[in-house]
Formats: C-alpha cells, structure tokens, sequence
C-alpha cells in the first residue's frame, strides 16, 4: 500500500497550519479591536472561505494562480507554481483552514479579561509583553482548539485541492483526493482503507478538542 497521500497529507495541513496560526491568531486579536461595523465587514470577508463551497474556493484559487492569470504568470517568472503541485495544496488547506483558526482565536480573545491587561501596563510592561506573556497564555486553551479543528479541516480538504492541484500519483494525491479516485475507479477496498485512516484521524481530532474544552470547563470552575 502506498502510505505517499497521508505523507501528502500530513505535510500539506503541518505547513499550512503554521502559516494560519500566524496570520488567523494576528488578524483576530487586531480585529477585536476594530469597531463593530469594520468588524463585521472584516469577519464576512475572512469567514467566506467556511461558507462557500470548496469548489468555488478552488475556482477563485484558480483564477489567482493560473498559469494564465498575471500572478500566476509572474510567480512562474520566479520558479514558484501552485498550479498541480503539492505546494499549492498547502494554499488551499490554509485558505479553507483559516476562518476557523480565526473565528475560535477571536472568541478567546473576546473573553480574556481586560483588566489583566491593564494591570500589566500599569506596572509599565509593553504591549509585546503583555500580549506574549499574559494575553496569549490566558488563551492558549481556546486558540489550540481551534489550531485542531484547523489542521483536521485541511487534512480532510478535498474540493478546492481537487480543482488547484488534481490528482497526481506520488505528487499531488491526498487522502482525500486518493479516495475519490480508488473509488472512482472501481477499487472500494483500498479506498475504504484510506476512509478508515481517515476516520481515525478524525476521532482523534475530536478527542483531543473534547478534552480541551472539558480542561476549559474545570478551569473556569476553579477560577
């Protein structure tokens, strides 16, 4: 059995969960401190990718990246194309994977405690300090949350992958991607070999989120 598409996998959603934790933790603490009407334009904006479908994600992907289109042109002028390669699926897993990231790190953010903030500046500490030391830590439980539910959403991406990368034995395939086609093709035993993998994955992302939110529960309890 060729374990290549869970390599894939693996690799596609580690990469573009760094790239999310920085911009999907960086956006939400900003926006938190926007006011309501510019808020919530920007939350329409950045949660879009959640409430469309993966095809249509992958279409607008496509339109950005296109060997045709001039982004797309200009980054093959440099050597980079995002176009049927499995880097490009590292766009796509961050794309479909942020709004999650970012609506669970804006929520944490919303119900940190303010004057534990002011406390600090007070005492003259910089807002870096007080957003890497005591804001961040006091988050931490609700923004990993969401970091899982993000990496188990572009582990499972398979539309917008589909359209942007395809399908490519050994280069681009994923689970997903590998499943369609083995059932495609008429091999069910394989491709249910791969759902299982699939849905042990899953579980395991649904047990450590569990767990996280019942740690929360017994901290807000104590506190």
């Amino acid at each position: 059995m060729d374990w290549y598409p869970l390599w894939n996998s693996l690799r596609i959603a580690a990469i573009s969960i760094v790239l999310v934790c920085f911009t999907g933790i960086a956006a939400a603490y900003y926006a938190v401190r926007l006011p309501r009407a510019l808020k919530g334009v920007l939350d329409m904006i950045l949660t879009l990718p959640l409430v469309l479908p993966p095809t249509v994600v992958g279409y607008f992907l496509l339109l950005l990246f296109g060997s045709r289109r001039p982004l797309g042109m200009a980054l093959e002028s440099v050597g980079i194309k995002f176009v049927m390669t499995w880097y490009g699926g590292v766009i796509t897993a961050a794309v479909v994977a942020f709004p999650l990231l970012y609506r669970t790190a804006r929520g944490a953010f919303e119900a940190f405690d303010e004057t534990l903030a002011q406390a600090g500046q007070t005492l003259g500490l910089s807002n870096c300090y007080i957003f890497w030391r005591i804001r961040l830590p006091a988050c931490r439980q609700g923004i990993f949350a969401g970091v899982v539910l993000a990496f188990a959403r572009a582990l499972g991406e398979y539309g917008a992958t589909s359209m942007l990368i395809g399908y490519t034995p050994g280069r681009t395939a994923t689970i997903s991607t590998t499943v369609y086609q083995l059932w495609r093709t008429g091999d069910e035993l394989h491709a249910f070999y791969w759902v299982l993998v699939n849905l042990a994955i899953s579980a395991a992302v649904l047990l450590t989120v569990s767990l996280l939110e019942r740690r929360q529960r017994k901290g807000g309890h104590v506190g």
